[in-house]
C-alpha cells in the first residue's frame, strides 16, 4: 500500500502574518529577477562598445546577437537541468548552487578576450539564471502565504525592471571614455552583477529549505521542525501566540518526479491549463521581445535619439514596467486572478493597437511615442508577471 502523510504544514504557513521572515525570502530569493534584468540590459547597452576598436574583444554586430542567443539557450538548458535537480535534492541546495554558477560565470565574462570565450561565459551565466528561476519560483510560492501571494509574486517578477533600469543608468557612466578606458568600462559593468549576487548569497544562506518540498519527499519530521522554527520567529516578533489551523492535506511522498510524469500531468490530465499557460507566456514574450529588443533601434532610427542618451530612455521604460506590478499587484489578490489576467492582457493589446495606428500616420514625437510605450508596459508588465503566478497555482504543487 502506498505511503500517505497527513500534514497541516501548508495551512500553518498560509496563516502566518507578514514578518521579517517573509522579507528575507523576498530579498534572498526574489532579487534574482533584478540580476536577470541587469544582465540583459548591460549587454544590450554595451553592445556597440564591444564592436569598437580598442574594446579588448572587438566583436561584430552578428556576434553580439549570437551571444544573446547563447545566453537564452543557457537559460533554457539551466531551467530544465537544474529544475529536475531542485526537485530531487531540494530548493535550498540548488538556489545556492545556481547563484554560485551565475557569480562565477559573470566574473568570467568580465575577462572575455575573444568571441568563443564570451559565448561560453554568456551560456553559463544564462544557465545559472535559468536554474535560479526553476528553484526560486518554486521556493517563493511554497513559502509566501496564499492571501498575499499574488501581489508578492508580481512585485518580485516585476523587479526584473529594477535591474534593467539600474543597468541602463550604470552603463551611461561606465561607457563614458572620459571616466573609464574603452576596454575597462564594459568589464566593470559585469562586476555590478557579481557584487549584487554576493549580497544576495549572504542573505540567501539564512533562508530555510521549503517545508512543502520536505514533506512531499518524505521528510515529514524536518518539515515540522522548519515550520516550528519559522513560527517561533514570528511569535517573538509579533508578541502574539499563533492559533493552530484545522485544515490538513494528505500527500503521497516520493523521492523524485520524472519528466514523463510532469508531461503526462500537463498534457494528458490538464491540457486546457497547459494551453492557457503557453498562451500567456507566448503572448507576453511576443510583445516584450518585439519592443524591448528593438526599442533602442526605434528611438535612434525613427526619432533621431542620440545613442549616448538611449540608455536613459530605456531606464524610464524599465521603471514603468516595475510600477505596473507594484501598483496593480494587490488587485490580483482582491479583485481576483481571472479578471485581472484577462484585463491586463486585453488592455495592453488595445493600447498597442492604438500605438500602431499613430505610427502609421507619423504623428508621434519622441515623448508621445515613449508615453504610449510606457502606458502599454505599465499594464503589460503586470500581466506578464501574472503568467508565472497563474502557472504555479493551477498545477499540482509537486509539479
Amino acid at each position: 500500500m502506498e505511503e500517505r502523510i497527513e500534514t497541516r504544514v501548508p495551512a500553518r504557513l498560509d496563516r502566518l502574518p507578514w514578518s521579517k521572515f517573509h522579507w528575507m525570502v523576498v530579498i534572498g530569493l526574489g532579487t534574482v529577477w533584478i540580476l536577470d534584468g541587469l544582465e540583459v540590459t548591460i549587454v544590450g547597452s554595451i553592445g556597440d562598445r564591444l564592436t569598437e576598436h580598442g574594446s579588448g574583444i572587438a566583436l561584430d554586430a552578428s556576434q553580439i546577437g549570437t551571444a544573446a542567443a547563447f545566453y537564452v539557450g543557457g537559460a533554457c538548458v539551466g531551467a530544465l537541468f537544474f529544475g529536475q535537480l531542485t526537485d530531487r535534492f531540494g530548493r535550498k541546495r540548488l538556489f545556492l548552487l545556481t547563484l554560485g554558477l551565475y557569480l562565477a560565470a559573470t566574473i568570467a565574462t568580465a575577462f572575455s578576450f575573444t568571441a568563443w570565450y564570451f559565448y561560453a561565459a554568456r551560456f553559463l551565466t544564462g544557465a545559472g539564471i535559468g536554474g535560479e528561476y526553476a528553484a526560486i519560483n518554486s521556493a517563493i510560492d511554497e513559502l509566501i502565504p496564499a492571501r498575499v501571494r499574488g501581489r508578492v509574486d508580481l512585485m518580485i517578477n516585476g523587479s526584473y525592471w529594477l535591474g534593467a533600469a539600474g543597468g541602463a543608468f550604470a552603463t551611461v557612466a561606465l561607457l563614458d571614455t572620459s571616466l573609464f578606458a574603452t576596454d575597462v568600462g564594459w568589464r566593470l559593468a559585469f562586476a555590478l552583477g557579481a557584487i549584487l549576487g554576493v549580497g544576495i548569497l549572504i542573505v540567501r544562506r539564512k533562508v530555510p529549505e521549503s517545508p512543502r518540498w520536505l514533506f512531499i519527499h518524505g521528510h515529514e519530521k524536518e518539515s515540522e521542525e522548519v515550520v516550528a522554527g519559522i513560527e517561533r520567529e514570528v511569535e517573538e516578533e509579533t508578541g502574539q501566540k499563533l492559533s493552530e489551523p484545522d485544515d490538513s492535506i494528505v500527500v503521497h511522498p516520493r523521492e523524485r518526479i520524472p519528466f514523463r510524469e510532469i508531461a503526462r500531468t500537463a498534457f494528458s490530465r490538464y491540457p486546457k491549463r497547459t494551453a492557457l499557460g503557453l498562451a500567456l507566456f507566448v503572448g507576453q514574450a511576443f510583445l516584450y521581445n518585439a519592443v524591448t529588443f528593438d526599442l533602442g533601434t526605434l528611438l535612434g532610427e525613427f526619432f533621431d535619439v542620440d545613442s549616448g542618451t538611449i540608455p536613459l530612455y530605456i531606464a524610464l521604460f524599465a521603471l514603468s514596467n516595475f510600477m505596473g506590478p507594484l501598483l496593480l499587484g494587490r488587485l490580483f489578490d482582491t479583485v481576483g486572478r481571472k479578471p485581472m489576467v484577462a484585463g491586463t492582457y486585453l488592455l495592453s493589446a488595445a493600447i498597442t493597437a492604438a500605438l500602431g495606428f499613430f505610427l502609421l500616420g507619423n504623428d508621434l514625437t519622441t515623448w508621445s511615442f515613449m508615453a504610449f510605450v510606457m502606458a502599454i508596459f505599465f499594464v503589460a508588465s503586470a500581466g506578464a508577471s501574472s503568467a508565472y503566478l497563474t502557472v504555479s497555482e493551477i498545477f499540482p504543487m509537486e509539479t
